[in-house]
């Protein structure tokens, strides 16, 4: 962890790779989807801390994070995963044109 004990949640989506740059990430936190702690947050400089449960809406579908570390920058993609774990691993849902369950025709 860095000497920070919180990060702006701007910052740690665009560190973590979530949005392609800070501007995008503020304009997708004040859209107002995304929850912190299962609280809505439409303000980009809203506090992010170790152990906080991010819920993302993404283009694929819905994604919860847990915090782990705070990045101090952003690198390589191993290490923005490095600093979160998924919560939902089992919560996609199918692609358009495959069948739900192929056991069953």
């Amino acid at each position: 962890m860095t000497g920070e004990s919180s990060l702006r949640i701007d910052k740690l989506l665009w560190f973590l790779r979530f949005a392609g740059s800070r501007s995008l990430a503020q304009d997708w936190v004040a859209e107002g989807h995304i929850r912190l702690n299962g609280r809505r947050i439409e303000r980009a400089s809203t506090a992010v801390r170790c152990g906080d449960v991010l819920v993302l809406p993404l283009r694929a579908g819905v994604k919860v994070i847990a915090v782990g570390t705070l990045p101090r920058r952003r690198g390589p993609v191993e290490e923005a995963r490095g600093c979160y774990e998924v919560l939902d691993a089992a919560g996609s849902p199918p692609l358009a044109g495959q069948e739900i369950n192929p056991a069953h025709p």
